[in-house]
This record gives structure tokens, C-alpha cells and sequence, in this order.
């Protein structure tokens, strides 16, 4: 799609459908894997899961820096026409994440039990989630790999592509879950390993099934496999660019780590609630998300051309449409919370601190999809410095704090809870206070047109 022509909301919206399904397809095979786990292995393999997140993303955090950059970098320069440009980009970003996948796969082999143990793993855990977390960490080069391409292609405006893949891969995973866990069909019976090994087969063929359609369909952005090179200039590029939305990420999931721990400390009821908690969160987060992602690339193309009138259009409706869906959704979680606890949950004292939790969390919901509209324009603009200190305010300068002190002063996780959503709210302000400045104006990528 060329979205530098055309109604803008009417390209927000056939853009985001696709992502959006493809999200929630991401998102339906966590739900179904925590269905299996939280039903039928027990509170404490739930409760593994939980830890296990956390330690799996602070390093999916910094790959995914990059495919961010490579997203916004390609986005610019097709809006531009520069093509060579887009060659060199996405010839640099392939070795690039290449590269950091398999580093980060033998840091994480090395590190995760003293990750899981940085968080304050109830024991009765540990020896689980250390297990199932060592073997998760091999879908690092597969799914590196994936999201790179997926980025690449949404930067292009085909945003189907992904998503016909990821529902290839979904479906697999789903498939072979419970053959795996509970060894069905004479496969072995691997319990809590057997969703991490469904996550590698279905990673791993759905990147193969990316390189063998992407020559065929989308020779714009196929790689030159036989001469791979890496240039500096554009290297560099994506570092400045990426390496703030490296931190960004790891911000996030850094401070996951320890709210995880301040939690832990409640208990395995309270790691299992908040852990349901997070898969609710995930479906609620998803058209955010999306619309969020969506306005960064809608930006990149009309920045590249140098249509800022557009971008602010960009912007609002955005906020329109994010805001209005999400309204509803944070309704629903926070009136009606045990409904969907009970999809994850069994104990009633589980389900009960998960109640408090969705009826503070909730509102957050709407908090988020006004703050990634306005994140997406000032990303799409190449500014990743701002959003990535909004995020280190937020989380280490609000979150992180007030989920250390609060509980103390509660003698509950409910304090946990409340600090989540002052971040939230704090982070919001800043982030509308920046777009509001127009320094997204002037993007970091100097194109031939403006110069």
C-alpha cells in the first residue's frame, strides 16, 4: 500500500486489520498455551510461565530494537523512492539480527537460572521454569527472523503477508501443544517443555515458509542471499534509531523482572493471578498496539514524502479510533473481571486477587492506546531517544518505585497494581506533551527531497 495518497482513515484501518488479526492470533496461542498450563499442569506450571516471560524478552527486547528500526527505516525510504537506499537497509538489518539471535540464544542458555532467581522465584518454581525457560530460548533465532521480515513488509504497506504466516504458525503451535504436553498420538509426554519445543517447530517453519515465498511475491525486499554485505552508514543508521528502542524494550522488561519479583513475594496464588492477569492484558493491549504501530508506518511514509499535514491527521485519527475501541474493552475488564479470570483459573483465591488486579489495571487500557498513537507518530519520525525516556520515567522513575514501596505500606499486591497504572498515566502525559512540541517534524533520516 502506498499510504502517502488516499483517505487516511480509511488506510489506518485496512492497514491495522490485518496486524490486528495477526496480533490476536499471537496473542489466542498464549491464551490457549495458558489454558492448558493453568488448567491442567497446576498453579505452579503457570506460575513458571510467568516468571519465564520476563527473562525470554529482555532479550527478545533488543532484536526487536532493531526490526523497529529496519520498520521505520524502510517505511521512509519507500515513501522517498529511494530504493537503494531500502536494498541497503535490509541487506544490513538481516545480518544484524542474525547476528544478535544467536548471541542472545547462548547468553540466555547460560543465564536463566540466575535470571529466575534475580526475580525471587518461589522455589517450589524454579526447577520448572528453569527447564521449560532453556529450551524456549531456542525460538530466539526463528522468531528474530520472523519479525524482521514482518517489519520489513509492513515498512513496504503489505501487512497480509505476516499475517497469513503467523496464522500458519499459530495454528501449528496450537496443534501441537497438547500433543506435546500431555503425549498424544504416541509423542512423548514432555508436560510444560512440550509448549516450549510446539513454539520452536512452528517458529522455525513459519521463517522457512518467509524465505521461500518473499523472492517469489515481494521482490522488493528479497535479500541477495549469495552477496549479503553490511554497510556501515546504514548500520549505523539502524543503531541510532534502533538502539534507543533497544533500551525502550528492555526498560520494559527489565522492569517486568522485578515487578515479578515484588509480586512473588505474595506468593505462588499471587504469580499465577497476575500471570492470568498479563494474558488479559494482552488481548486488551492488542488494537493499542496495532493502531500504535500502524500510525509509525502510516507516519514514516508521509514524513519520507514530506507531507506533515497528513501526520497530524494521522495522529488524531489514531487517537479516535485507539482510544474508542479500547474505552470499551477497559468497560469490560473492569466490570466484569471474573469471566475471564475463570478461562485461566480454577482456585477461587486465585481468581480473587485477579479480580482486584483487572478493576485497577483496567483503566490502562485507555491510557495505553492514547499514549502508542502518539509514541507511533514520534517513532515514525526516527525520534526513538524521547519515547525510549519516556518509558525510563515511567517505568524506573514511577513503576518501578511505587511497586516497592506501596505493597510495603498495603501488605498486599494490590500496591503492585496501582503503581502499574500511575506509570501508565504519567507516561501518557509526557508522551502527548512531546508531540505537541512538533520536534517529529523534522525526521532523522535526511531524504533527497528535503535537502
Amino acid at each position: 500500500m502506498d499510504l502517502t495518497v488516499g483517505s487516511i482513515p480509511r488506510n489506518l484501518i485496512v492497514f491495522s486489520l490485518p496486524m490486528l488479526a495477526g496480533n490476536l492470533l499471537q496473542v489466542s496461542y498464549s491464551l490457549v498455551n495458558a489454558f492448558w498450563v493453568g488448567k491442567y499442569l497446576g498453579t505452579n506450571a503457570l506460575a513458571a510461565v510467568t516468571v519465564s516471560f520476563p527473562a525470554v524478552f529482555v532479550l527478545i527486547a533488543v532484536g526487536f530494537g532493531l526490526t523497529i528500526a529496519a520498520n521505520i527505516m524502510v517505511a521512509q525510504y519507500v515513501g522517498a523512492r529511494e530504493w537503494d537506499d531500502l536494498k541497503k537497509t535490509i541487506q544490513t538489518s538481516i545480518l544484524f539480527v542474525a547476528g544478535l539471535s544467536f548471541v542472545f540464544l547462548a547468553v540466555g542458555l547460560h543465564f536463566a537460572p540466575h535470571l529466575l532467581r534475580a526475580m525471587d522465584t518461589p522455589e517450589e518454581v524454579l526447577p520448572i521454569a528453569v527447564s521449560y525457560l532453556r529450551i524456549y530460548y531456542w525460538t530466539m533465532p526463528f522468531g528474530f527472523g520472523v519479525f524482521l521480515i514482518s517489519a520489513i513488509l509492513r515498512g513496504i504497506g503489505d501487512s497480509k503477508t505476516p499475517l497469513y504466516f503467523l496464522a500458519i504458525s499459530v495454528g501449528l503451535n496450537t496443534l501441537l501443544d497438547p500433543l506435546l504436553i500431555f503425549g498424544v498420538m504416541g509423542l512423548p509426554k514432555l508436560g510444560l517443555n512440550g509448549a516450549a519445543y510446539a513454539s520452536i517447530i512452528a517458529q522455525a517453519l513459519a521463517l522457512i515458509g518467509l524465505m521461500i515465498y518473499i523472492p517469489k511475491r515481494r521482490p522488493l525486499v528479497t535479500a541477495d542471499w549469495r552477496h549479503l554485505r553490511f554497510d556501515p552508514k546504514t548500520a549505523w543508521l539502524l543503531i541510532r534509531i534502533g538502539f534507543p528502542t533497544m533500551i525502550q524494550q528492555s526498560v520494559v522488561s527489565i522492569s517486568l523482572i522485578f515487578i515479578i519479583s515484588f509480586v512473588s513475594a505474595f506468593g505462588a496464588n499471587a504469580d499465577a493471578a497476575f500471570g492470568a492477569g498479563l494474558r488479559i492484558d494482552q488481548v486488551a493491549f492488542m488494537p493499542a498496539l496495532t493502531i500504535g504501530a500502524a500510525v509509525s508506518t502510516l507516519s514514516g511514509q508521509n514524513l519520507g514524502a514530506n507531507q506533515q499535514a497528513r501526520v497530524r491527521e494521522v495522529f488524531w485519527w489514531g487517537i479516535l479510533v485507539s482510544a474508542g475501541i479500547s474505552l470499551l474493552i477497559s468497560v469490560l475488564a473492569m466490570g466484569i473481571p471474573s469471566v475471564f479470570l475463570r478461562a485461566f483459573l480454577n482456585d477461587p483465591a486465585v481468581i480473587s486477587i485477579g479480580v482486584t488486579y483487572l478493576r485497577i489495571v483496567g483503566i490502562t487500557y485507555t491510557l495505553y492506546a492514547i499514549m502508542f498513537v502518539s509514541n507511533g507518530v514520534i517513532n515514525g519520525s526516527g525520534h526513538t531517544i524521547p519515547t525510549t525516556l519516556i518509558s525510563i520515567v515511567s517505568f524506573w522513575g514511577v513503576r518501578v518505585p511505587l511497586a516497592w514501596v506501596l505493597p510495603r505500606i498495603m501488605h498486599s499486591s494490590t500496591g503492585v497494581w496501582i503503581a502499574m497504572t500511575l506509570s501508565v498515566l504519567i507516561g501518557m502525559i509526557l508522551s502527548l506533551s512531546y508531540y505537541y512540541a512538533g520536534h517529529w517534524k523534522k525526521p532523522v533520516i535526511k531524504h533527497r527531497t528535503t535537502q
